[in-house]
């Protein structure tokens, strides 16, 4: 079946999640405008490295979230916005909390706004899995309780509730997805996968981590923008809040045993107390149930389970071996 063409703006097109969606709108036809943080460099992030005839076909919008009167520009013509714009470094959060603020509330409730006074058909909000703080039971459902673990995924929770606020309030079509761990491709170094990839092929064999106990639900790239393509094209999810994730549980350690067969290296984690988040802060388990992701917008995680895992981390890796990405990273710096 035909998907009608959306006028799509896409926030935070230039990270890591939003490049490569950025990518997969236009490649499925759509007209998407993409909104990137202005810059004195004229650099688009991640777009710059887009295929050339990508590139072409995106209308590019140098921005700030922050400022209302760029996003209503932004905006304008638009029919559907997916936005992920967010400063997400949790370590980050804890020295400088004012601007995840700004940027996480401030800039969600601009986009919100904007959209309910424009009359945009469709609002998808990006949240977090971190908003849910330690796991209280397993898998997590939306129905589990939130807490605020770190300045992030407070802000994050505030943006979250002022989405459903304004769907309550005036009927501003809305729908919340909510990614657990995405890796792959292009991934800042503050992740624990690059950090522990870069670190590999940078030649360290004990490679400088925090806490290696906790366990995550990672999901590759490419699954995570199949769920936010199917959150734009379909009207299944408008109201909801949907978790999307591979419901596979995996812990820090076990990553680096994966990775070291992905590097064909022997690999062991040393903890850095620089590296450790403040103990109440830590989120210790996160493990996603994903079964309303199936049933309401029909989403499957491809690289599902161990096998899975193990298939996007050598994906993973060999774009990392590339010297022209590789080389962007500092693997003897820690990325808060």
């Amino acid at each position: 079946m035909a998907i009608a063409r959306r006028k799509i703006l896409v926030t935070g097109a230039d990270g890591f999640i939003g490049s490569h969606l950025t990518e997969a709108l236009v490649r499925r036809g759509h007209d998407v405008r993409a909104f990137v943080l202005y810059n004195s460099f004229n650099s688009w992030g991640w777009l710059d490295e887009a295929d050339d005839a990508v590139r072409a076909e995106v209308d590019v919008f140098a921005g700030d979230v922050r400022d209302p009167h760029g996003v209503r520009q932004a905006m304008a013509g638009r029919d559907t916005v997916l936005h992920l714009a967010a400063l997400v470094a949790i370590p980050y959060s804890y020295h400088s909390p004012a601007t995840y603020v700004e940027t996480n509330v401030q800039g969600t409730l601009n986009i919100l706004q904007a959209a309910t006074d424009l009359g945009v058909s469709r609002v998808v909000q990006t949240s977090t899995s971190e908003v849910y703080g330690s796991a209280q039971f397993v898998p997590i459902t939306e129905d589990h309780p939130v807490v605020g673990q770190s300045p992030y995924s407070a802000t994050k929770i505030a943006a979250d509730q002022l989405t459903v606020s304004f769907n309550r309030s005036f009927a501003t079509p809305v729908a919340i997805i909510r990614p657990f761990n995405t890796y792959g491709p292009r991934q800042s170094a503050r992740a624990v996968i690059p950090a522990i990839i870069i670190q590999a092929l940078a030649g360290n064999r004990e490679i400088r981590l925090g806490a290696v106990e906790p366990t995550r639900d990672f999901t590759y790239i490419d699954d995570t923008v199949d769920a936010f393509v199917r959150m734009a094209e379909g009207d299944q999810a408008v109201g909801e809040t949907i978790n999307v994730g591979s419901n596979f549980e995996i812990s820090v350690a076990d990553v680096v045993s994966v990775i070291a067969e992905a590097t064909e290296t022997d690999l062991s984690a040393v903890t850095e107390s620089a590296r450790l988040r403040p103990e109440r802060s830590e989120v210790d388990r996160l493990w996603c149930d994903n079964s309303r992701a199936r049933e309401m917008i029909g989403w499957r995680p491809a690289h599902g389970g161990l096998d899975g895992f193990r298939q996007g981390i050598a994906k993973t890796v060999d774009w990392f071996r590339d010297p022209a990405n590789l080389n962007r990273y500092k693997a003897e710096r820690y990325n808060v």
